[in-house]
């Protein structure tokens, strides 16, 4: 009988190794000097779950939508290649597939207020019969929208050449004479006496309808609107294929996709004195695979799990998720920069990443003493906050996302770079890219302590990661605060990201 546990203990889980990023693509490059028009700066990325699609949206309320094309070139060839035992060295490949207005500027006139055009989010939704579906929001409103194949039909093999048709008179060669025959204008005849083959014209026959090209087509199915009152910041699918949520600065709705007329109001959190009012929801999630869990951050720094089962308005919460600050570190920014701007949960839905202004955190969702991990990402703009506070900079919101096996989180930063981190325990992974087709890498391996044990429920030990106070970027060169890497998004099965730096859309693989 084996020694299980001998073994295990001579051969322990290796730390992955950092990986090597390199450009793949990128869509909408500026020429040096050439102006980006404020409309055509992304607003919006996400992958469908197969990683197959892309869409990206615009803040003139443009939808563009990318498709996969290496895998689809490469299917005759892949079971060659594993019979000659040869490697498949290829990276995700995508291409422009078609775009679509999604949002028009509109304007409220009971509170006179515009309402811009800009996409907030974009949700992937269940595709079905070769047709795309997706939900996309500006501030107030929510659009359903399947992006289909149409064939473009024409009707072919006429009877009439239309080179020799002169009019709407009789055909020029035709063997009746006309010469006796009165026209009137609209090509008929005065006198009758024409008689028509009993046996009929065999040449005459009916015209063929084919089917020449296919156009892609996005038809807008449904419109869910007057839900919210203050600006819709996230919107998120259910697992169930059937709902997805709302969420704005003090409330969060459920809807049917089915049904827009509708929306079922699950969380509250405007006081009835709005004096009283001390944060406001910033993300909302739902859980990957249970139908009836979602999470909520705030602008205070905490996260709220809640279980729909509980009541049908969630009022109360089933865990807070939220790090205790160190006692004498409160400062007039200490609750702007605590604010949370985006969450995501992993794949497994064990564990969320929230992102703040200063960093990244990971926290598991069975334990909510504190993050698992944290990794710095801002720490050297700390002497900074006050001329970052005079720009709004501060007020700048980031996104962050996983990789699809967890092992890795990103985020974005200033001059147009991007952060990545390794997460698994006794990872040093801390690597910085810049948006651009030569992406200048630099990586902080900073003392770290170990990552406690997803498993241990004695004491808390924290990880803080990829501390960098250079204060410059990674060509040596002051951070430029104008241009900002706000979001990104990682391919749900590959180490592939795509990042947004103003209106171009980069993509990298590993």
């Amino acid at each position: 009988m084996k020694n299980v546990g001998a073994e295990a203990a001579v051969a322990p889980v290796g730390v992955p190794q950092p990986l090597e990023w390199k450009f793949s693509q990128v869509f909408g490059e500026r020429t040096a000097g050439e102006e980006v028009q404020e409309v055509d700066i992304i607003s919006a990325i996400e992958f469908d779950r197969t990683g197959d699609h892309l869409a990206t949206g615009d803040r003139g309320g443009r939808v563009v939508l990318f498709e996969r094309t290496d895998t689809r070139d490469h299917v005759g060839h892949q079971r060659d290649l594993e019979k000659m035992d040869y490697p498949i060295n290829r990276h995700p490949e995508f291409r422009y597939k078609t775009e679509f207005q999604s949002h028009e500027p509109e304007f409220d006139y009971l509170k006179s207020l515009e309402i811009e055009e800009k996409i907030n989010k974009i949700r992937w939704c269940q595709s079905a019969n070769g047709a795309l579906f997706l939900l996309s929001t500006n501030d107030k409103t929510i659009k359903f929208w399947k992006v289909q194949e149409k064939k473009v039909k024409k009707l072919c093999d006429l009877n009439v050449d239309s080179a020799k048709a002169m009019g709407n008179g009789p055909i020029v060669g035709s063997s009746i004479s006309t010469s006796s025959k009165q026209h009137i204008a609209n090509g008929g005849c005065t006198n009758n006496d024409f008689s028509f083959p009993p046996m009929g014209f065999p040449s005459l026959h009916l015209p063929v309808v084919t089917s020449h090209e296919t156009n892609l087509m996005a038809r807008c199915r449904r419109i869910y609107a007057h839900a919210h009152d203050y600006h819709i910041n996230s919107i998120s699918n259910n697992s169930d294929g059937e709902t997805f949520i709302s969420a704005d600065d003090l409330r969060i709705n459920l809807w049917n996709l089915e049904i827009s007329n509708q929306s079922f109001n699950i969380v509250d959190v405007k006081p009835a004195n709005m004096e009283d009012l001390t944060e406001v929801i910033t993300s909302a999630e739902f859980h990957p695979t249970h139908c009836n869990m979602l999470a909520y951050s705030s602008s205070k720094g905490s996260i709220r799990l809640i279980d729909l089962r509980q009541s049908a308005l969630c009022d109360t919460h089933s865990k807070l998720f939220e790090e205790q600050e160190a006692p004498g570190s409160r400062s007039f920014f200490t609750e702007i920069i605590a604010s949370i701007s985006d969450i995501k949960f992993a794949k497994d839905g064990r564990h969320i990443l929230s992102r703040d202004y200063m960093t990244l955190k990971l926290w598991d969702i069975n334990m909510d003493s504190g993050p698992v991990a944290t990794f710095q990402v801002h720490e050297y703009l700390r002497p900074k906050l006050c001329d970052l506070y005079e720009n709004d900079s501060i007020f700048d919101k980031f996104e962050c996302c996983l990789s699809g096996d967890g092992l890795r989180v990103a985020t974005g930063s200033y001059s147009n770079q991007f952060r990545v981190f390794g997460c698994s325990e006794g990872s040093t992974e801390a690597t910085t890219l810049e948006a651009s087709k030569n992406p200048m890498r630099k990586q902080s391996q900073t003392s770290s302590r170990p990552l406690r044990s997803l498993g241990s429920l004695s004491g808390v030990v924290r990880r803080v990661k990829g501390a960098d106070n250079s204060g410059v970027d990674a060509n040596g060169n002051t951070f430029d605060f104008t241009t900002k890497l706000l979001h990104l998004a990682w391919h749900p099965t590959e180490n592939s990201l795509a990042c947004a730096a103003s209106n171009s859309l980069y993509m990298y693989y590993a």
